[in-house]
């Protein structure tokens, strides 16, 4: 698989990395054994580039990366995250940039990972009541400690960018990015490349919604699948954004190809600076999202997708309204 390199600090990873989120949290029931063998396949494809953080689980994430990776950990660019305050019973308490939490983090996320070194690492989410250069600051200690090679922050706004960028320089933004989420184009992309931070979209898939396997409600009535409480995917909101779905789907069928692998397409034809993050759990979908990587689609197709998918187009919020308050717009 080709590379592409994130940010200016030589970071650099294959095209389409593998979100491993879904593997232990937030979308139904997990399968380790089948986790771990899509692990060992995306390695074999080329994938090199593999993204956790603390909070998946919360913890077990890392853990089972670190499993199935083994002895091969260091063929392997390694992301973690970190950023939430995780109660004893693993329940989400709120947002922690403060200094000693970073540290604590990445302590801990070293030992789970069975690694001494994290590649990239991320701020989850940016604590407005911590100055971003207290907590970059943090990190970049972290760096020149060698116990991290590279730092990222998510959904983080331009000026908060900016800000960070002049503490430690930045290799990488990871924000919601795909055809039914283009909200990062107004500022956010334009930010990240005057700055020259790469960009790494995660849900690029739109939570499963961009593949066709979701038809209504039902598809995703597990009480361990976190969609269940995001307004896209509740009643009347799923059932106009289904003729979204329906279209892509109906242009991929023309095209030869499948919905997801055409809205990924779409998405590394945004920038060569772009490095989608799908995440799956099974080998099969983990085959035909990496059929993306050498999808060739013509021009007036990109128009035409885009034209389907102007920005606003999905009906909903993103996340519930708790969700949309960690979402840094500065």
């Amino acid at each position: 698989m080709e590379k592409r390199k994130l940010g200016r600090q030589g970071l650099e990873v294959s095209t389409l990395g593998l979100g491993c989120m879904g593997m232990s949290w937030a979308y139904g029931a997990r399968d380790d054994a089948e986790s771990i063998a899509t692990i060992h396949a995306a390695l074999g494809a080329g994938v090199d580039f593999f993204d956790t953080a603390e909070v998946y689980g919360p913890y077990d994430n890392e853990r089972l990366l670190a499993r199935a990776l083994g002895k091969r950990r260091h063929e392997v660019v390694l992301a973690s995250k970190f950023g939430f305050r995780i109660g004893a019973t693993g329940k989400i308490e709120g947002i922690d940039g403060s200094p000693a939490n970073v540290r604590r983090a990445c302590e801990a996320s070293l030992e789970r990972l069975g690694t001494d070194y994290i590649d990239l690492f991320y701020q989850h989410r940016v604590d407005v009541n911590v100055p971003i250069e207290e907590t970059v600051g943090a990190m970049a200690d972290l760096v020149r400690e060698g116990k991290v090679r590279y730092l990222g922050l998510s959904e983080a706004g331009p000026g908060t960018l900016a800000k960070a960028h002049a503490v430690h320089p930045i290799s990488a933004l990871q924000s919601e990015y795909s055809l039914w989420e283009r909200n990062v184009e107004d500022t956010v992309l334009p930010a990240c490349r005057a700055l020259g931070i790469g960009f790494v979209p995660y849900s690029p898939l739109g939570r499963g919604f961009l593949t066709g396997s979701i038809r209504s409600s039902s598809d995703i009535a597990d009480p361990l699948d976190m969609r269940t409480q995001h307004p896209r995917f509740d009643g009347e909101n799923l059932e106009r954004n289904l003729r979204l779905a329906r279209a892509l789907e109906a242009m991929a069928a023309r095209l030869g190809v499948t919905a997801a692998q055409l809205a990924l397409g779409w998405l590394l034809r945004q920038g060569t600076d772009i490095v989608p993050i799908p995440g799956t759990k099974k080998r099969r979908w983990l085959a035909e999202n990496l059929g993306a990587a050498t999808l060739d689609i013509r021009t007036c197709d990109l128009f035409q997708l885009e034209e389907m998918f102007p920005r606003g187009a999905a009906v909903g919020e993103r996340y519930t309204e708790a969700g949309m308050r960690t979402i840094d717009r500065r």
